[in-house]
C-alpha cells in the first residue's frame, strides 16, 4: 500500500512539473483567455518553431498570428497586427509556478493589461497581489516649479497608457509610459523633455514584482 502511494505521489509530481513548462501551459490556455487562437493554432506554432520554420498561423478571424519567441518559461505571441500576448512562468515556491500574462493592444498608443493565473488555468488572481502598477507621476522628472506650460501639457496628457513587457531572459517586467504617442506631434514634443528616458523595471522577488 505504501509503495502504491509513493508511486502515485511520484507520478503526480512528474505531471505537475510537465504542466509547468511553457509549451504545456500555452497549449492548455482556455479559449476564454485567448479567444483568437484555437488549440490547433497553438500546437502548430510550437511545431513550426521546433522545426525551425516561421510560426505563422491563421487565427479564428483568418488573420495572421505569429509566435515570435518560445522558451522553457516564456512566450511572445503576436495575436494580430495590433495586439500581442506575452507569458512568463514565475516561481512562487520550490514546486509551484504561476503565469504572468501581459496583453497589449496598440492604436495611436500601446496599452497593456497584466494578469496572473494558476499554471493549470484553474484560477485568476488579482494583479494587486503581485504588482503595484506604476503611477504616471513616476515617469516624470522633477521640476523646480510648475509653469503654465508644464501644467497645460500635463492636462493634455489626461489619459494614462502603459506598455508592459516581460523579459524572456530574467524574471522582470518593464513599463513604458506610452501616453505621449496618443498626443498630437506638437504636444508630444512639448511633453517629452519632462519624461524619464528609461523604462521602469520591476524584479520578481519573494513571489511579487518589486
Amino acid at each position: 500500500m505504501r509503495i502504491c502511494l509513493l508511486i502515485v505521489i511520484s507520478v503526480w509530481g512528474v505531471l505537475s512539473a510537465v504542466a509547468q513548462d511553457m509549451k504545456s501551459v500555452f497549449v492548455s490556455m482556455p479559449d476564454s483567455i485567448a479567444p483568437l487562437l484555437t488549440k490547433v493554432n497553438k500546437e502548430d506554432c510550437i511545431d513550426f518553431l521546433d522545426s525551425g520554420m516561421k510560426a505563422e498561423v491563421r487565427n479564428r478571424f483568418n488573420n495572421v498570428a505569429e509566435m515570435k519567441v518560445l522558451t522553457e518559461d516564456y512566450v511572445l505571441m503576436q495575436t494580430t497586427a495590433h495586439s500581442s500576448l506575452e507569458m512568463k512562468l514565475l516561481p512562487v515556491n520550490d514546486s509551484t509556478k504561476i503565469v504572468c500574462m501581459v496583453k497589449t493592444v496598440c492604436a495611436s498608443a500601446c496599452d497593456s493589461e497584466v494578469h496572473f493565473y494558476a499554471s493549470d488555468w484553474s484560477e485568476e488572481w488579482s494583479a494587486k497581489e503581485y504588482i503595484q502598477l506604476p503611477d504616471p507621476d513616476v515617469f516624470y522628472v522633477p521640476v523646480d516649479s510648475i509653469t503654465e506650460d508644464y501644467a497645460q501639457i500635463r492636462r493634455r496628457a489626461d489619459m494614462c497608457f502603459l506598455k508592459a513587457s516581460l523579459s524572456k531572459d530574467d524574471e522582470s517586467i518593464s513599463f513604458i509610459y506610452s501616453t505621449p504617442d496618443y498626443l498630437n506631434q506638437e504636444d508630444k514634443e512639448k511633453l517629452l523633455p519632462y519624461l524619464r528616458k528609461a523604462p521602469l523595471v520591476f524584479q520578481w522577488k519573494d513571489g511579487k514584482f518589486r
